[in-house]
Formats: structure tokens, sequence, C-alpha cells
């Protein structure tokens, strides 16, 4: 069974792939769109010239043009009939087309400094929330025109999803990108693994010091008898062979790795490593 956050993980990126698929969705019905209003207008533009070269010769040319005025929006085509209606019309489908690549390449994370530095909202810094009222905006704008079927489901889908990014964005904050993020549960999963070795016991090296200490008696003071005319007179005990008294330690030292040479252990000097934040030299 996987841990809570391995659900997290998935049920983030399931819902980061539908909003791809929705804004790629939108992104080709906006295309096809304007390439049918383009269409209508020229189609428009065509009868009106007629109209206008009919009206010239009789009372029907007028007709035909009074009654293609009369329309709110050209026929066929999401452009209102009004001054520069046009012009407003195909802006507006390239404002939704540049919204939606901008959305796409947020998703993916690609360039993540570029909306670091002039998107923060879109930004890893920042959750869900934003997105997803720049993706219920889009899809209330295109469904506030009468559109075709393909357009229509596009729009819907994106406006769903934008809801849901609200409402994870709610929940999770500005941790939401964290958590769907592949590199920051690579980093997770490297962070749960030992990266230090533990507190070494130093109660027999403190038990051994005091040993020695209560073996040794006076003999750091500067009144004190040499070591070498210490016999087992006066501390029930000879110096071995090695110059130590009994029970005393040979340290860490030259004489200490002779001492396990001689008695089959090796020792070696750990190599030395340096810490991860630390540039390698090159």
């Amino acid at each position: 069974m996987l841990p809570p956050r391995a659900y997290v993980f998935i049920g983030l990126n399931a819902v980061r792939l539908l909003s791809v698929v929705a804004l790629i969705l939108v992104f080709a019905s906006n295309i096809v769109t304007l390439v049918h209003d383009v269409k209508a207008v020229n189609r428009f533009m065509e009868e009106g010239k007629a109209a206008t070269e009919g009206g010239a010769s009789g009372t029907s040319g007028n007709a035909t043009l009074s009654a293609l005025m009369d329309f709110d929006y050209i026929s066929g085509s999401t452009v209102p009939n009004q001054p520069a209606g046009a012009f407003w019309a195909v802006l507006n489908r390239l404002f939704i087309i540049g919204q939606t690549i901008v959305l796409i390449l947020s998703e993916i994370g690609w360039p993540s400094k570029f909306f670091t530095l002039y998107f923060p909202v879109l930004g890893k810094d920042f959750g869900l929330g934003a997105l997803g009222l720049i993706q219920m905006l889009i899809g209330a704008a295109i469904l506030s025109h009468r559109v075709d079927t393909f357009t229509l489901v596009s729009a819907f889908l994106l406006f769903s999803v934008g809801c849901l990014n609200v409402f994870l964005g709610l929940i999770f904050r500005e941790k939401a990108k964290a958590k769907r993020s592949v590199t920051s549960w690579r980093d997770h999963a490297k962070s749960a693994l030992p990266t230090h070795i533990g507190p070494i016991d130093v109660r027999p090296a403190m038990n051994a010091g005091s040993q020695y200490m209560s073996q040794k008696g006076s003999f750091g003071t500067p009144f004190s008898t040499p070591p070498s005319f210490v016999s087992h007179h006066h501390t029930g005990s000879t110096v071995s062979e090695d110059g130590k008294l009994p029970g005393e330690g040979l340290g860490f030292g030259r004489r200490a790795t002779e001492k396990a040479a001689k008695n089959g252990f090796l020792t070696r000097t750990p190599e030395p490593t340096l810490p991860s934040y630390v540039a390698k030299a090159g």
C-alpha cells in the first residue's frame, strides 16, 4: 500500500494532465473558430458590397443591405456586427490562444525562471488558485458566445478544471505545486536516506581515561615521581614492555597503530569528503 503522500502526488498530477489536455483542446478549438470567423467576415463583406452595388440600380439591393445590418452578429461567426467588431473578435481569439500557450508552459514548469521572475503567480512558489481563476476566465469568455460543439465542450472542460484547481489551491495553498513536482519527490526520497553518522558512545573512552588517571596518580604534577621509577612496590603492578602501565590506553597515535598491526589489525585513514553544497574543484 502506498503512503498518503503518493496518492496526493498521483492525484495532483492527474489533475495537471487533465488541465494540459483541456488547454490544448481550447487552443485548437479557438484556431478553428478564428478561421471560421475570418471566412464569415469575408463572406459578409462580399454580400454587403454586392448589396451596395445592387442598391444603386434598385430597391432590392437596399433591402438586402438593411437586412444584413439588422443582425447583431455576422452570420455564421462570433463577430459582433458593429464598428471594428471583426478586429476585436480576432484580437480576443489571439489573446485566448496566447493565454493557453502560457498556461500550458506553466503546467509543464518550463521555463521555471521565466515564470518566477515575470509571472510569479504561475511560478512554483504559488499554488493552483491563480491558475484555476485564469482557466475559469478563459472558459467563461468562450462560453459567453455562441460557438460550435467542439469549442463548447473544450471551454466547458477548461472551466471545470479551473474550478478544480481553485479547490485544490484552497486545500494545499502554496504547497500544491511542490507536492506534485517530480523533482521534489526525488529530493524527498533522497532525504529519507541517512546522510550522517549517529552519535558515538564515548562512555567507554571516558571510563578508560578515568581508570588511567586513577592508576597514574600524581605523575602529571611537577613534583611527581617519573613513571620510570614506578615499580610494583608502589602501584602493585609493573610497567609493561612498551612503557605503559597496565590498563593504560595507547590512544590514536603511531604507537597504537603499530600495536594493532602486531595483533593482526589493519587501520586505515578515512577518505576526506566534502558536504554536498560545496562545489568540487574543476
